[in-house]
């Protein structure tokens, strides 16, 4: 893969976060502090800076401050673009995990299921809590022989923190955030979001239901967050996959693997 193409991610990667949090650097690191209520964020390698020296004892000192700001111990970053990175969190004590990182190529055509809708969320949509609900429920139960169906999401919806959802609806009015979901008349199934920022965006949280899985929802969500996306003049499309066999998947949906994205955090 071209190294322009790498930058350009790199450069989406650290500006994506800085709408919406305070950024604090450190080292060779930038910390991105999220707000009460937002989305709890990480460090990542400062963008166009060299970090290729950089030790174990650097990552600790990152940790260190995040945990005197409550933030979590994370870190993330494009192997390809910082290899070195890996080594020193693992010195630290981190375990560190890979996942694929693909950009969108081929459009295709994705059929949506029989008596499921698939449309975009404004901000003062009734649908919005739901569609946070729906991921909760979806990443808590990651494997794939997991239950969990429409009781499990209306559980949580009643449950998700007011503050989330208005930091929710603050960044679809804002145009930061779009919010796709597919839904019947049970309601939301499946959730996805990309997040816009100037000529790139990255796929986020596209989700579905266990007890609904296999019926193409997270493909017709993904699709349809891609169509909204290209409408926009966004250039550079991005996700990084779970593993190789969810990279698979996108990639019959026409991505194609790029790169490497790294994660590190405790345990």
């Amino acid at each position: 893969m071209t190294r322009p193409l790498l930058d350009h991610v790199d450069a989406y990667l650290d500006a994506a976060p800085r709408a919406s949090c305070t950024v604090e650097e450190i080292g060779a690191f930038s910390v991105f502090i999220g707000a009460t209520g937002g989305w709890r964020y990480y460090a990542r390698p400062r963008h166009g800076v060299d970090v290729s020296a950089v030790t174990a004892a650097d990552v600790t000192a990152v940790r260190a401050r995040q945990n005197e700001l409550e933030q979590p111990e994370a870190f993330e970053w494009v192997e390809e673009i910082a290899p070195q990175v890996a080594t020193a969190c693992r010195d630290a004590g981190l375990t560190v995990r890979a996942h694929p990182l693909l950009v969108h190529h081929d459009p295709l055509a994705v059929p949506v299921p029989n008596g499921v809708r698939i449309r975009r969320l404004d901000a003062d949509d009734a649908a919005v809590p739901a569609s946070i609900a729906t991921a909760q429920v979806a990443f808590a139960a990651m494997d794939r022989g997991a239950v969990g169906g429409t009781d499990q999401r209306n559980l949580a919806t009643a449950a998700v923190d007011p503050a989330t959802v208005d930091h929710q609806r603050a960044r679809i009015s804002a145009g930061r955030t779009i919010v796709v979901v597919a839904e019947d008349e049970r309601g939301v199934l499946a959730s996805g979001s990309h997040n816009p920022v100037g000529d790139a965006t990255e796929i986020v949280g596209v989700a579905t239901l266990p007890d609904e899985r296999r019926r193409g929802l997270g493909a017709a969500v993904t699709d349809t967050l891609v169509a909204d996306a290209v409408r926009r003049g966004i250039q550079v499309i991005l996700l990084s996959a779970q593993d190789d066999d969810v990279a698979r998947i996108y990639e019959r949906a026409g991505f194609r693997r790029i790169a490497t994205a790294m994660a590190a955090e405790p345990g």
